[in-house]
């Protein structure tokens, strides 16, 4: 037969592992089917956060992307098995072949073992999940009047609190009176220059993030920047002012959902207003 020695049916010197590299492949193929499911996962949880939908359906959508990476680090130390199996079966050469089955499930309990229940939030998009749900929960925060409210309540509370006492009282009109206006040219400055692209100087329409200095950029300008570097045999640098970061990579940059989500939702409202 094809792949075995003709002398010996149980020697391994002409053992052919092209069937369990062949299902090997299967198992990766299924590993990009969990990720699509994980990237599904998480953009209807951002759709849930960015349409205010009950806690209970948010809570659904993180305990299904807690499986899917529970899932996907499973199949991780499966395919850590096979593989690990296969190269030790390849360099020991025994004279008798071994049960593939039996050494593979020893060695899966083993990385298992070593695992906690926890090790999966060290998933990349589990990770890149909750960032993103935190990131839009924040952008999502609307105050009465053009996202201010919470600044204006916490100052109107603190008045409050302090009716009777005349000198604290004054003391307050003179913060509310030097901080309303600045507060909010604080805060529309602020979520405008987070819209900016530190590269083009214009408004993002597919930001991503740098994973390394959590600085964004515009990812059809940050790609060519890194390519351009990359030809002449340079390093790309963190085009932030002040960033540290020397050397960006392709690898480093994530989609910035939530981000990408702010800017179109602070478009619509612009684009709502009364001329």
């Amino acid at each position: 037969m094809p792949g075995r020695s003709s002398s010996s049916s149980g020697s391994t010197g002409f053992i052919s592992f092209s069937g369990v590299e062949s299902a090997l492949s299967s198992l990766k193929t299924f590993q990009s089917c969990i990720s699509s499911g994980m990237d599904t996962v998480s953009s209807v949880a951002l759709d849930l956060v960015e349409t205010q939908t009950e806690v209970s359906s948010e809570y659904s959508m993180d305990k299904a992307m807690v499986e899917f990476a529970i899932m996907d680090r499973d199949l991780n130390h499966y395919v850590k098995a096979v593989q690990s199996t296969i190269n030790h079966v390849k360099e020991e050469r025994p004279e008798k072949i071994p049960d593939l089955k039996l050494l593979v499930e020893k060695k899966f309990l083993a990385l298992q073992n070593k695992s906690s229940d926890m090790d999966f939030q060290n998933n990349e998009k589990f990770v890149q999940f909750k960032q993103q749900l935190k990131e839009l929960k924040k952008q999502s925060v609307k105050p009465k009047e053009d996202g201010r409210h919470n600044e204006f309540d916490q100052i109107k509370d603190k008045d409050a609190s302090r009716a009777g006492n005349e000198r604290d009282g004054l003391q307050a009109d003179r913060e509310v009176e030097g901080t309303e206006g600045v507060d909010e040219d604080m805060i529309v400055t602020q979520s405008q220059t987070n819209f900016i692209c530190p590269i083009t100087q214009l408004e993002m329409k597919k930001p991503v993030k740098n994973k390394v200095c959590g600085h964004t950029y515009e990812e059809e300008a940050i790609v060519r920047m890194i390519e351009s570097k990359h030809k002449r045999k340079k390093k790309a640098c963190c085009p932030k002012i002040g960033c540290s970061h020397t050397d960006i990579r392709m690898s480093d940059l994530i989609q910035d959902e939530a981000l990408r989500r702010a800017i179109e939702s602070h478009n619509k409202k612009k684009y709502r207003q009364p001329e």
